[in-house]
């Protein structure tokens, strides 16, 4: 990155931090960086569909930005400015990983349970997000997105059919609320180039995520039907109680498993799955918690040899006028420290 930019900021604390930083203060550039490394972690999330993905691409953006930081000078604020070494940074490792995939991704739904169904290791998964410390409104005055609803998992799903220019583009001018030509000077690239490839990114997006949000879809439940749906399907895996698990879903409800291959569409297959597999599973336990802006579950698989109740999962849950409408059971007990969750219960 060659270019010059500016803090333009008149907080003199802030002038102050900035000045230390640059002559060498870690303690000063920490300072700098706190307020935004929450929205910042996020973006990389957006980019890179996972949290471990996102914590390595921070913490080399924000390395390369310490290094860098006598090029911050005076024409943009510093929060563009590290928007723009992340996003650069993101870049870098699509380029080398790919993109992130679900199970919906890779065929078709199957019609029965699926009862041997092993972990597909060389597909890339999505992954879910620890959404607590996100605001409720949008990223900036001019984005079209609240900071929610952008890391909804069918709005990251969508993300992940993008090429990496398109992706940078979609999030920085629709969820940031960077301008253009902003884009263009942060990508090395012409105007016209991220118009275009604004204009390719939102077709592929609307053909992928519902028309209304989840943050929408959440707002027309109140609190306490909320908690009935979220209680209620952890009690039916417990209790292995089918008739209750179908009663809070929707006729063409899914359900998928990463890193599973296979997923269910429709209340048949999905019940047909659920009374094979995780209602006779074992002893299960839960803890609530939430996920890309979701509800969610921590599911606690009971475990003879540990003798306790041992992380299995986290489900995600896409909600549909009050009922359960897809259900994405994020197997593994990494994925459960980023939520703060326990790895076993006792």
């Amino acid at each position: 990155m060659s270019e010059v930019f500016s803090a333009r900021t008149s907080d003199p604390v802030v002038e102050d931090d900035l000045a230390q930083a640059r002559g060498g203060d870690d303690a000063a550039f920490t300072r700098l960086v706190k307020p935004l490394r929450r929205e910042l972690h996020a973006h990389c999330y957006r980019m890179l569909g996972s949290t471990y993905d996102a914590d390595d691409a921070l913490q080399d953006a924000l390395l390369r930005a310490w290094r860098g930081l006598a090029r911050f000078e005076g024409r943009s604020s510093l929060r563009s400015w590290l928007y723009t070494v992340a996003t650069r940074t993101c870049l870098d490792a699509i380029e080398a990983r790919g993109k992130r995939a679900l199970p919906v991704d890779l065929g078709p739904a199957s019609d029965r349970a699926v009862t041997g169904d092993g972990p597909v290791t060389e597909v890339a998964w999505l992954g879910p997000y620890p959404d607590a410390g996100l605001g409720d409104g949008p990223a900036g005055p001019a984005s079209r997105y609240e900071q929610r609803e952008a890391v909804e998992l069918a709005f990251v799903a969508a993300l992940q059919h993008l090429p990496g220019n398109q992706r940078a583009a979609l999030l920085l001018f629709e969820v940031l609320g960077f301008s253009a030509a902003e884009i263009a000077a942060t990508m090395n690239t012409t105007t016209t180039s991220v118009n275009s490839a604004l204009a390719r990114a939102r077709k592929v997006v609307a053909e992928r995520v519902p028309a209304r949000t989840q943050q929408q879809a959440l707002r027309e439940i109140d609190d306490a039907r909320l908690h009935e749906i979220v209680d209620g399907f952890a009690a039916a895996l417990e209790h292995g109680d089918a008739d209750a698990l179908v009663a809070l879903l929707t006729e063409d409800v899914t359900w998928s498993m990463p890193p599973m291959r296979h997923w269910y569409r429709g209340i048949e297959a999905v019940t047909d799955f659920a009374v094979h597999v995780p209602l006779v599973c074992g002893s299960w336990r839960h803890l609530r918690t939430t996920a890309n802006g979701q509800p969610a579950v921590g599911c606690y698989l009971w475990d003879d040899e540990a003798g306790a109740h041992l992380a299995w999962s986290v489900n995600v849950l896409t909600l549909r006028d009050d009922r359960i409408a897809e259900i994405t059971s994020f197997i593994g007990r990494d994925h459960f420290p980023p939520f703060d969750l326990p790895t076993e219960l006792p």
